[in-house]
């Protein structure tokens, strides 16, 4: 009895031997354990630049003309991101070709620009903002050989959506309402101020 329990204890621990290193062979031959990167790791922080075309309509102040035609320019930002929450500031200048006659007055928007603060909340790389700022730019009347023009501040305020391509390229379209003050004109004798709506779409290229 006792060479049976003895034969017997040395059966097992043979056999929990070896289990063990058939064990350490199996798992020490497995490659590493590595995290994916979850799909919503687009990234909006940081500086861009960028260039846009859209088309502008308006209308004057104090007369009935309502000039429109298509718009063209560069913007610049830096946008902070916490989470879905996207903040930042936007500058932009645009050269305009929006004018139009109305008997012997023809008013035009030779230029303009903003400069913005934007909020969104983006959906991995798709970015939906609402904008709100200060707007500049220049109302010129022209009559008989005269021409007058007037450089005014303003405000504008607009939303758009933004969908990255590639992590440094994306591309936006995007509306604004914008309004100049009014400024005397002597050309008309009456104050004149501009209203106008752009519709533009852009490409940026993040740093």
């Amino acid at each position: 009895m006792k060479r049976l329990v003895v034969g017997a204890a040395a059966l097992v621990a043979a056999g929990w031997t070896g289990s063990a290193g058939a064990a350490d062979m199996n798992y020490g031959g497995r490659a590493p354990y590595t995290v994916n990167q979850p799909l919503n790791a687009y990234s909006w922080a940081g500086p861009y630049l960028g260039g846009n075309i859209g088309y502008e309509w308006g209308s004057v102040d104090n007369n009935p003309a309502k000039p429109s035609g298509f718009v063209g320019g560069v913007q610049a930002g830096y946008n902070f991101q916490n989470g879905p929450w996207v903040f930042g500031v936007e500058g932009d200048i645009q050269a305009a070709g929006a004018d139009d006659t109305f008997a012997p007055w023809k008013f035009s928007n030779p230029w303009f620009g903003t400069l913005r603060g934007r909020a969104g909340y983006a959906f991995s790389n798709v970015l939906f903002y609402g904008t709100a700022g200060l707007a500049f730019g220049e109302l010129r009347a022209q009559t008989f050989g005269w021409t007058e023009s007037h450089t005014t501040a303003g405000w504008t305020i607009g939303a758009g959506a933004e969908v990255g391509l590639a992590p440094n390229w994306s591309a936006k379209l995007e509306y604004l309402y914008i309004d100049l003050s009014t400024s005397q004109f002597a050309i008309t004798g009456v104050s004149n101020g501009y209203s106008a709506s752009v519709v533009r779409a852009g490409v940026n290229y993040r740093f």
